[in-house]
């Protein structure tokens, strides 16, 4: 499937809009034929909807489409704050996007005021591969950043990761659904070498030319795998939890080419909340609709010990933080005590998968000179 110039490609078009509103975050779990349901749930044309988001992506409106993972299942993984002299925060950027594949989100962020953690301005996602250590790996990064202090903030639980950004567009403060989140683990599931083999190809990012019908044929022939057993082990993959949504991920933070921004304002919210009351928290604040993830995360000392965090997107500041008054509102309204909360506002940024294959892994020590046992767990 090819693009052509005259093929609409902004997230304005309507038929645009309408795909987008269905393949941001709609797609759950591993489905033979990702596309098909895309076109099946917007109520469009199989062969339009391939024709848009080929066009959405060789014009990059569409930033990558992907199958994702549950990688908190497959890997390691954190939130880490650095505190980062003001002099070395750009080149601190440059290095964590550019050269340590194994940092995904990469984000300098500011507070309104000067409040506890505030001089924390570069946050990053990191994962390393089972076996690894994700202490060892930010003290090998913040050598080469020259990073004065680190974070390391585990995901303990989940209960909101859907991306949506189209769908939230004039979402009115306060929606939220009926019942409360539902809260998802962050157990390591090992896996097999046919595993790995099947997980490789299906996590790597479509090809303007790979948006087809039945996309997953060609990826099993170059791994090797009959397609019947293809599908058998993805399956048995998405059953284990450890397959995420499939999805068409949009240019959110940077201008479109037309000027068009799908969100201006990027807001990480903090609460915190009791001890033992984590996940009834979480499950509450995750049911609001404007949030694309909300968890269990320790923040420590550093940041006055908030548990509950979340993320929301949208083009207009002051009603983010309506969105966030509401859920507090929500909160004291259930009887969840809340000691201390804040807003972390993202400004650069810059987003990519982060790997999680051992492979790569050592692959990446000796390209840096460093002995794969030393960063081992």
């Amino acid at each position: 499937m090819t693009s052509s110039p005259s093929i609409p490609t902004s997230i304005t078009d309507p038929i645009n809009a309408q795909i987008l509103a269905v393949s941001e975050d709609r797609i759950q779990g591993y489905l033979a034929d990702p596309f098909a349901e895309i076109a099946k749930l917007s109520g469009l044309d199989l062969d339009l909807v391939l024709q848009r988001i080929a066009a959405m992506l060789a014009s990059g409106v569409v930033r990558r489409v992907r199958q994702t993972l549950m990688a908190t299942n497959l890997a390691p993984g954190a939130l880490v704050a650095w505190q980062i002299p003001n002099e070395k925060l750009d080149a601190a950027f440059n290095y964590f996007f550019q050269q340590d594949p194994f940092s995904g989100h990469v984000v300098i962020r500011t507070t309104d005021a000067v409040t506890p953690g505030s001089h924390y301005r570069l946050w990053t996602t990191l994962k390393v591969p089972q076996g690894y250590s994700l202490d060892r790996h930010c003290r090998f990064l913040m050598g080469k950043t020259g990073a004065e202090h680190y974070r390391i903030m585990p995901a303990k639980r989940l209960f909101a990761l859907g991306v949506g950004h189209m769908r939230r567009r004039g979402m009115e403060p306060g929606s939220k659904s009926d019942a409360l989140a539902e809260v998802i683990d962050t157990q390591i599931v090992e896996l097999s070498e046919l595993d790995w083999r099947v997980l490789s190809p299906l996590k790597r990012e479509f090809a303007v030319e790979e948006i087809t019908r039945d996309p997953w044929r060609a990826r099993a022939a170059a791994a090797g795998i009959d397609i019947e057993t293809f599908h058998a082990v993805a399956r048995s993959l998405n059953e284990r939890k450890v397959i995420g949504r499939f999805s068409t991920f949009l240019e959110h933070v940077k201008p479109q080419a037309d000027g068009e921004r799908v969100t201006r304002f990027n807001a990480l919210f903090h609460w915190a909340v009791p001890a033992g009351r984590e996940i009834e928290a979480g499950r509450e604040v995750g049911r609001h609709h404007i949030l694309t993830h909300a968890y269990w995360r320790e923040g420590g000392p550093e940041f006055r010990d908030v548990n509950v965090m979340a993320v929301a997107h949208g083009t207009d500041k002051a009603v983010l933080l309506r969105h966030k008054a509401a859920i507090d509102a929500h909160l004291a309204g259930v009887g969840i005590p809340v000691s201390y909360t804040n807003v972390f506002w993202g400004g650069r940024s810059e987003i990519k998968p982060s790997e999680i294959s051992p492979i790569e892994y050592r692959a990446w020590c000796a390209g840096v000179g460093v002995d794969p046992n030393t960063m081992k767990a």
